[in-house]
């Protein structure tokens, strides 16, 4: 069952996207879903600030960066934050709606990672660069206004899978107090009930599946099953990681990768926080102004956060 509102925004999301040509290349597809953001975006909140943007130099091509802070200044917990897109659309600008909610309801800082997009930039670039950023974070605390021990790392999607796999490179190295999975892609397995269940779901089908995470790995299809910066779900050891709050969505093919890695990680003796997103869809995070859910389900998301920004 799906929650009614979610229609509501999908009429509009369906109607936003009916102008992209047939064969749009992912190249179009990037371009049309800025438009599309655009269109659909909600205001920014009067007390967040998210004109200051960075290039990060690191082990990876430079990356830029955009920072929604909160206006009331001081030394301000961090989240880093991976937008979604199926690794080859998508960017901070698309996700603002999301980050700059965060910075305002929790007075922080989010910095949102613009990372390298598939099939141009396939792996590892794209997580390198946001391991980069992380360190970048740290190294830079005092400049930024953030605290360096106070730094959590989150995405949704393919931004999920990003930000679960960086916690995993960097476990032992940047401490972090938390890291946040929107509807995250956890591993590749095509046989879950919610792969066959959710395949033809709203926004997210599980057609074309196979060939986004060709594009992402570059041909390398193999990574999918073996590589945890890949697959998080696939570490051999998931203890000493941070505590997660993972959030997925009843009607998203993607739902039991999110669920097996919250279970992965509670059974490492990692605390895990669970939401299942009863009625909802991948994306639902989207659908802000449509569906009160979706807003709620955020609201949640942030108080997470905020607890784990004040321990």
């Amino acid at each position: 069952m799906i929650n009614p509102e979610i229609n509501t925004f999908m009429e509009r999301w369906t109607a936003e996207w009916a102008s992209l040509k047939q064969g749009a290349t992912p190249a179009d597809r990037r371009a049309h879903f800025e438009v599309v953001a655009k269109n659909m975006a909600l205001p920014v909140p009067e007390d967040v600030d998210c004109d200051t943007v960075h290039w990060v130099e690191g082990a990876a091509s430079p990356v830029r960066v955009r920072v929604y802070r909160h206006t009331s200044g001081g030394v301000q917990p961090v989240l880093i934050y991976m937008h979604g897109g199926a690794w080859m659309q998508g960017s901070p600008e698309t996700h603002g709606d999301i980050t700059a909610r965060i910075a305002s309801w929790n007075r922080q800082t989010v910095i949102s990672v613009d990372y390298a997009l598939a099939p141009e930039h396939p792996f590892p670039e794209g997580f390198t660069q946001v391991c980069d950023v992380v360190r970048w974070c740290r190294a830079n605390a005092a400049d930024l206004g953030i605290d360096a021990d106070r730094i959590a790392i989150g995405g949704d999607s393919a931004g999920g899978n990003l930000a679960a796999a960086a916690a995993l490179e960097l476990r032992g190295e940047v401490p972090l107090i938390g890291q946040l999975l929107i509807y995250p892609a956890c591993d590749f397995e095509p046989d879950r009930p919610s792969m066959i269940e959710n395949a033809e779901a709203p926004l997210l089908q599980t057609r074309g599946m196979d060939g986004v995470n060709r594009m992402y790995t570059g041909g390398q299809t193999d990574l999918l099953s073996t590589d945890p910066r890949v697959a998080p779900l696939v570490a051999k050891d998931h203890s000493g990681l941070p505590p997660a709050f993972v959030a997925v969505a009843q009607n998203d093919p993607l739902r039991d990768s999110g669920i097996a890695y919250a279970e992965a990680l509670s059974a490492a003796g990692v605390a895990v926080e669970v939401d299942h997103g009863e009625g909802l869809i991948h994306g639902y995070m989207r659908a802000m102004e449509f569906c009160a859910d979706s807003r709620t389900k955020l609201q949640a998301m942030s108080a997470w956060l905020a607890a784990r920004n004040a321990a």
